[in-house]
């Protein structure tokens, strides 16, 4: 049985299209996807700073498209990770009655015990800084699987 991924930030332009295109290549044998918990850039693609800093590192997010997380991805993947507490916090909120889908943050997959999110460059302007923290996250999750 294949394993489905959902990576879930604010607005799915910067951080959770990286971390699925990042964790793509790392991992194409898993299905994996991203949402985003607001609605403001539903059917865009990814920022175009992001996208930039991300083609700089070869990973191409230009085909990937932001949609809303929804209660049914609970049932449609088999883990949800979010980028930060206060997405981690709207995910919960939609949670169906009975749902047992687990949902972490996913730099708990990273070895630096003083990440407890991952900065949304759209407000820090730092995209290099949240790719190296997606990636470290997404090369920790890999070997968890």
């Amino acid at each position: 049985m294949t394993t489905r991924i959902l990576f879930v930030c604010l607005g799915n332009i910067c951080r959770s299209p990286a971390a699925e295109g990042i964790f793509r290549r790392l991992a194409p044998d898993v299905q994996c996807d991203s949402a985003g918990t607001g609605d403001w850039h539903i059917g865009k693609p990814p920022y175009g700073p992001m996208q930039q800093a991300a083609l700089a590192r070869g990973y191409d997010l230009s085909t990937l498209r932001a949609r809303q997380f929804h209660a049914g991805d609970f049932d449609a993947f088999d883990l949800i990770l979010a980028m930060d507490d206060a997405n981690l916090r709207d995910i919960e909120g939609l949670r169906p009655t009975g749902n047992e889908t687990p949902v972490r943050l996913f730099t708990d997959y990273t070895d630096d015990s003083t990440a407890d999110h991952v900065p949304d460059p759209y407000f820090t302007r730092d995209f290099n800084e949240a790719l190296d923290l997606i990636e470290q996250a997404a090369k920790g999750l890999r070997a968890t699987l």
